[in-house]
């Protein structure tokens, strides 16, 4: 499929090679060959608030942007899956490999909440990209599924081999696997955050009142990536819901400015 130039927004539905569709908004505004993709986070989608809020902002700033939904969540085909990192790093693959195709030039990536691990880990496995903007990912991985399926999810689900999700009126919603539960558990952030180029530029933004990821995991990301830039946002919740000023405008900063850090040998 052609891009044209000068879009206000279109839809676009890419192929993967195991055949199934992802779809995804670009807004292109400049007709210049760079393209920043946004990624969204945990059970969410394109039309996330948080990152449709990022796209408007580089939008107003004659950005051109590229927002999709990842395979099982919004408008992409397949069946939701909890954790599902791997498969979220080949669903981007694919959509960089789709510009990459139509001559355009990935300028940076940005992925909020469980978005944000993704693209770290992309960059992790793939040194193609030269700027990578983490909103309050997750450090450890570990951390955050008891919140989310009780104290005892690994008994259960060891015992049963999955524990089914429900909504507050006792609607079943998905089912999470056990495989699933390992996998998030085997990933170690630390370890792939080391495998990062340290010509890539990373930034990671957090809310200092972040309730769902807390505010010491960024502390750890800036410890350990080699070419890393912290901003702190005073107050803001895990989706800068009165702060989306002080978000976008860290967001814009890092895209326009050059932001060389001097690299450790």
């Amino acid at each position: 499929m052609a891009i044209n130039a000068k879009t206000e927004q279109k839809k676009i539905t890419l192929e993967k090679d195991n055949g199934s569709k992802l779809v995804g908004l670009l807004h292109d505004e400049t007709g210049s060959p760079d393209v920043v993709i946004l990624c969204h986070g945990y059970r969410s989608s394109k039309e996330s608030r948080t990152i449709v809020e990022i796209a408007d902002a580089l939008k107003k700033d004659k950005i051109s942007t590229f927002r999709f939904d990842f395979s099982g969540n919004g408008e992409s085909e397949g069946t939701f899956q909890y954790s599902n990192y791997s498969g979220e790093v080949e669903d981007l693959r694919a959509v960089i490999g789709y510009f990459t195709r139509n001559n355009r030039r990935i300028s940076a990536l940005i992925g909020h909440s469980k978005g944000g691990n993704v693209v770290l880990l992309y960059a992790s496995k793939y040194h193609d990209i030269g700027k990578v903007i983490n909103v309050s990912g997750r450090f450890h991985l570990d951390q955050g599924i008891a919140d989310r399926f009780g104290a005892d999810y690994l008994e259960r689900i060891k015992k049963d081999g999955y524990i089914d999700v429900k909504n507050r009126k006792g609607k079943f919603e998905y089912r999470v696997m056990k495989q699933c539960v390992m996998d998030r558990l085997d990933i170690n952030m630390n370890d792939s955050c080391l495998l990062i180029d340290k010509e890539c530029r990373v930034l990671t933004i957090h809310g200092s009142a972040d309730e769902i990821t807390p505010l010491a995991d960024a502390f750890q990301f800036d410890k350990i990536i080699p070419n890393h830039k912290l901003e702190i946002v005073k107050g803001a919740s895990h989706c800068y819901t009165v702060h989306k000023v002080e978000l976008t405008s860290a967001v814009l900063s890092f895209i326009k400015d050059d932001f060389l850090q001097q690299v450790p040998l």
